[in-house]
């Protein structure tokens, strides 16, 4: 048969002379007749859609059909070529000794099952025992004592319960609960809490409650009259980071998919029937309630374009080639799917650690923006108590500043806390008593976890001559920059030097070729006859020119050898003409400042309208040049 059908597909011409065409379609037509015979008009239809030869057996050219043939008859849905009318009476004679083959197959198997049928008349009384005890062993259904035994292990392992992890058991129940995010959490409820809620991104650093604020603010949501949220609806939550998907539509767990009768998976019944079934996503499961995708921003691209046309027009559509409108043998939720979609009526939450710019401007544009605030470090203490007395456990007064100092995630420290509980627990090998955590306990978490600082750079009272703080963002967390610079007469005048440390940036790199122009201007000083040294601390890239009101002060303090205070902090671009121009991350690095101590901030006067309406324990200045911000960095003269 691989010779034959390897020949087939070779195709080689038979015969010389012009065949006879009307004595070849009869041919073909005949064949056909056979296969229908063989198979059943049915059966011969399906099988030549699983082969892709239904339109090919219906097409008016003779070629085609002969394809449709060999696939039919060789079961090869690979045949492609379409032989020439000198080819189609080699082909067909070799089709037709496959068909002989196929037709005796059959006969003799006819032939069998009538030998089995004659022998099943004669042992009647044994065969229908045999029957009776099989209608027996149906009625009991498939179960038997290995089968029992397996649900019996399985029903043993759902009694088996651990407790809840740390975080499931110390997540805030409550909105009121959440620490350090009411302007987020009410900013989210007027979006989502009103008869015509919008979609929403919500941005902040990980850790400070984004997930909970959303499930919680639902909760409250289906609470008020007014919104049009049910009692039961759907809180529906997925990673985005982990939405993969097949291009072909094969698999699609945020949309849904169909599962075609030829693939795996799909149900036999189905399968017999080449009948495709339509699996239901993540989209639909959220109907009447919220689909929240945490780390939206990384999801595939032509995936989010999909999730964008599924928000416009609130159902999920399906398509199948193998879908026969006309089939009378489709059930009618399949026939719903195909002909209506299925609905997906959600409010979207996305979470993103991003910054907006990195989101694309489509799906921006449909939904509302809330940020969340970083937590400072009286956010994580206040987290840190609560969640001691969910635990029922008392704290050395120094162990939430110990946790504060280390982590500005909430989900963090309530790791850490849990972490020393276990630590206590163990110390005391099972004494009764209130369990307390001990300051020591808190430091073998820090040390066993191998803990750094969050802040290293922190304020302090003695001014210092070259040293000055900056402010930096990333990720919508601020920290202070330390910014030291040194001046020396160079060996020859005039042919003095400027080093940088480069990984910090070529635009921190042009911040100090700007500062060294503005202070020739402000100082009458020529820096070509020194050699300037300028350093950022810990070698960091820093991202935009927000440095270069930092590193004029620190060459300004190092070329007066006037001492700069080292509990300000400064940011802003610097122009050639000394203007301070406008930066962005304000409200994180005034975050950064208080974290580090710092007691006073120089912000450009651009960034007016960009600090937050409250800003609790530090002092802002507002500046429009160099000039204006010195004195507020340099010690004055006459206190050197």
């Amino acid at each position: 048969m691989a010779e034959r059908a390897g020949t087939a597909r070779g195709i080689r011409p038979r015969g010389r002379g012009a065949p006879d065409r009307t004595e070849l379609k009869r041919r073909v037509g005949a064949l056909f007749s056979v296969l229908s015979d063989v198979y059943g008009p049915e059966r011969l239809i399906v099988k030549a859609g699983k082969l892709e030869a239904l339109t090919l057996m219906r097409s008016p050219r003779l070629a085609d059909r002969v394809v449709a043939l060999q696939r039919l008859v060789y079961d090869d849905p690979t045949i492609q070529r379409a032989p020439s009318e000198a080819e189609i009476p080699g082909v067909l004679s070799e089709i037709e000794e496959e068909l002989a083959d196929l037709v005796a197959q059959r006969r003799v198997e006819e032939e069998l099952e009538r030998k089995v049928a004659e022998r099943m008349n004669r042992r009647q009384d044994d065969y229908l025992q045999e029957i009776r005890l099989q209608v027996l062993r149906e009625a009991a259904g498939p179960e038997n004592a290995g089968t029992r035994k397996k649900l019996e292990e399985l029903e043993a392992l759902e009694r088996v319960r651990l407790s809840q992890s740390a975080l499931e058991a110390l997540r805030p129940r409550r909105l009121k609960e959440v620490v350090g995010q009411d302007r987020a959490i009410r900013a989210l409820l007027a979006k989502l809490a009103t008869p015509y809620p919008q979609h929403v991104i919500l941005y902040g650093p990980p850790g400070v409650g984004k997930t909970t604020v959303a499930r919680l603010a639902l909760e409250e949501a289906r609470r008020l009259p007014y919104t049009p949220f049910p009692d039961n609806a759907p809180f529906v939550e997925v990673d985005g980071s982990t939405l993969r998907w097949d291009p072909r539509d094969v698999t699609n767990p945020l949309l849904g998919s169909v599962h075609d009768p030829i693939y795996q998976g799909s149900r036999r019944d189905f399968a017999e029937g080449g009948i495709p079934e339509p699996k239901l996503g993540l989209v639909t499961r959220a109907h009447g309630g919220v689909l929240f995708i945490d780390e939206i921003g990384e999801m595939d691209p032509l995936l989010q374009a999909k999730l964008l046309k599924v928000l416009e027009d609130k159902r999920v559509t399906f398509e199948s080639s193998y879908y026969d409108p006309d089939d009378p043998h489709v059930p009618a939720y399949v026939r719903r799917l195909f002909e209506q979609g299925a609905p997906a009526d959600f409010v979207l939450i996305g979470a993103t650690t991003r910054d907006p710019e990195e989101i694309s401007p489509t799906l921006r544009s449909r939904c509302a923006e809330v940020f969340f605030d970083p937590l400072s470090q009286s956010d994580i203490e206040r987290i840190v108590v609560q969640a001691a007395k969910r635990l029922r456990v008392s704290l050395d007064p120094r162990v939430p500043e110990l946790i504060a100092a280390y982590t500005v995630e909430g989900r963090k420290a309530v790791n850490l806390l849990a972490d020393a509980y276990g630590m206590a627990l163990y110390r005391r090998k099972g004494r009764g008593g209130r369990v307390r955590i001990t300051e020591d306990d808190m430091l073998e978490v820090i040390r066993v976890s191998r803990l750094s600082p969050f802040t290293s750079a922190r304020a302090s009272d003695t001014p210092e001559v070259g040293k000055v703080f900056g402010l930096g963002v990333s990720h919508y967390l601020g920290s202070v920059v330390e910014v030291e610079a040194a001046v020396f007469p160079a060996a020859q005048r005039g042919r003095g030097t400027v080093r940088f440390n480069e990984t910090a940036g070529t635009m921190a790199k042009d911040s100090v070729f700007n500062a060294l122009s503005v202070l020739r201007r402000l100082l009458g000083v020529d820096l070509a006859n020194y050699d300037v040294h300028v350093n950022v601390v810990g070698g960091g890239l820093v991202d935009g020119p927000s440095l270069g009101l930092a590193i004029t002060a620190a060459l300004a303090s190092a070329v007066q050898n006037r001492a700069a205070f080292q509990n300000v902090a400064l940011t802003g671009e610097v122009s050639i003409q000394g203007r301070v121009r406008g930066v962005g991350g304000i409200p994180e690095k005034l975050y950064g400042a208080r974290q580090a101590g710092m007691k006073k901030v120089v912000v450009p006067q651009e960034n007016q309208n960009d600090l937050p309406a409250e800003v609790s324990g530090l002092q802002v200045v507002l500046v429009q040049t160099v000039e204006e911000a010195l004195p507020h960095v340099l010690v004055p003269a006459r206190r050197r």
